[in-house]
């Protein structure tokens, strides 16, 4: 599973929207479904490898950018079928069934497999789950390969709709842009390695896949300061807060100060008393502060999260934190970035809907603050209405403590200086980059070991 780095993601309202925009500047649709047919034949053309190829083509532009790849493979000498679900029923998938001068078969159960099955039916068309019988006819390609158009079909393309395809594809190729879909579970997981055509749609989203970026390496005028001070503070469960610091070292922090009295993970990190924490809070080379780690919701953590607001500090708020925070989040003048997972996110932002990334650009607006919505799906997002999506992360990752790692890595990128969301984005790369590294047996103390 896999999809492009820093990739263009868009709505299929946008996607729409942008089809439209080209053809008022001057490239018919017709055009831009040649295109498409055009990278679905050559995709598939590589992946048959000489092997027979079935078309499965629906009523739609999607069915009709199948017909076009028809052709296109026919005229490579491949050996080609289709099959269709029904007429096409749009203007521009009539005409690409008017140029296609094979046979056409019937879809049904009774349909003949391929080695290679490009799955034309419905694209980012679906409004409702397919039927009970066209799921067990899709299912009857199952062994086969499989190249999706845009999405698997019964897949609904926004992700909002939890649909599950019933025949994963291989490879999916996304046409102009990714879809929510292709970033966000349960669909993303249907969708195989992810390979996105272009066909000529000038594309300007606020939302992309994550970058595959390094951290920029010190330069030589660096020093342990310039590289950005860190302060986590502990709470009871004072291990949470060592694996914060030590990731906040490991990501590239040149001080850390962990203040609670818990014991340090490293030598090179210094270890302070609880009352040192007001003080710290003044110095004016605290670059950022960690708090939440391993921190029970109560007064104690309420009275550190206020004094952590007041200081205008930049802030990365994790687990208990983030509720304690919010009343007054939205109203403070300080750069913040919010770690919740899963259950935090539902306790702290109620009655938020649309899909993943829905909710966690209205948190974001809410708070004023960069929200890392985590999971395996994991969504950055920022008030400003930017969107980074983490698809896939590691499935490694999905052990205790490595949230609190993930925390100290923002504490890191944010004490450089500079914009939290860039921050968040490096972060949650480093993260994935370094469980990538360590794969099976991971725990979370291997993220910040050498």
């Amino acid at each position: 599973m896999s999809v492009p780095a820093d990739a263009p993601i868009l709505t299929c309202k946008a996607m729409r929207e942008a089809e439209a925009a080209c053809a008022i500047q001057g490239t018919p649709l017709s055009k831009l479904m040649q295109l498409a047919g055009a990278a679905i034949a050559d995709t598939a053309w590589r992946m048959a490898a000489g092997a027979p190829i079935l078309i499965l083509c629906g009523p739609g532009n999607n069915g009709g950018d199948g017909y076009v790849a028809a052709r296109a493979l026919v005229e490579r000498g491949a050996a080609v079928r289709v099959a269709a679900l029904a007429e096409p029923a749009t203007k521009l998938a009539i005409a690409a069934r008017a140029r296609w001068d094979g046979p056409v078969e019937v879809l049904d159960r009774r349909t003949p497999s391929a080695p290679l099955i490009i799955d034309a039916l419905f694209g980012v068309g679906m409004s409702r789950p397919l039927t009970e019988d066209l799921a067990l006819v899709l299912l009857s390609f199952a062994g086969s390969r499989i190249l999706a158009v845009d999405v698997p079909s019964g897949a609904d393309g926004d992700g909002v709709a939890g649909w599950v395809p019933p025949l994963s594809a291989d490879v999916t190729l996304a046409l102009g842009a990714l879809k929510p879909a292709h970033v966000l579970l349960p669909t993303a997981a249907t969708c195989g390695r992810v390979l996105l055509a272009p066909i000529g749609i000038p594309i300007n989203a606020s939302m992309r896949t994550l970058p595959r970026r390094r951290p920029p390496a010190p330069d030589a005028q660096a020093h342990k300061f310039s590289r950005g001070m860190v302060l986590v503070f502990a709470g009871p469960m004072r291990g949470a807060a060592g694996l914060s610091a030590a990731a906040a070292l490991r990501a590239g922090a040149g001080y850390v100060v962990l203040e609670g009295g818990a014991p340090p993970p490293f030598a090179a990190i210094i270890a302070e008393s609880e009352a040192k924490f007001g003080e710290r809070l003044n110095d004016p080379r605290v670059g950022a502060v960690v708090i939440g780690p391993g921190f029970p919701a109560g007064d104690e953590l309420l009275f550190d999260v206020e004094a952590a607001l007041d200081s205008g500090k930049p802030l990365v708020l994790d687990a208990a934190a983030i509720g304690s925070a919010l009343p007054r989040l939205a109203e403070t003048p300080c750069q913040a970035i919010l770690t919740p997972h899963e259950g935090e996110f539902a306790r702290v932002f109620p009655q938020l809907y649309g899909n993943k990334i829905d909710r966690a650009k209205a948190a974001a607006a809410r708070t004023q603050a960069v929200i890392v919505y985590k999971g395996a799906d994991t969504i950055i997002a920022a008030p400003d209405g930017r969107v980074a999506a983490a698809w896939p992360g590691s499935p490694w990752l999905a052990t205790a403590g490595t949230g609190d790692v993930l925390a100290g890595a923002c504490g890191a990128m944010l004490a450089r200086g500079g914009d939290a969301f860039d921050a968040a984005v490096a972060a949650v790369g480093w993260h994935i980059a370094q469980a990538a590294r360590i794969g099976p047996g991971l725990v979370a103390d291997d993220l910040v070991r050498d």
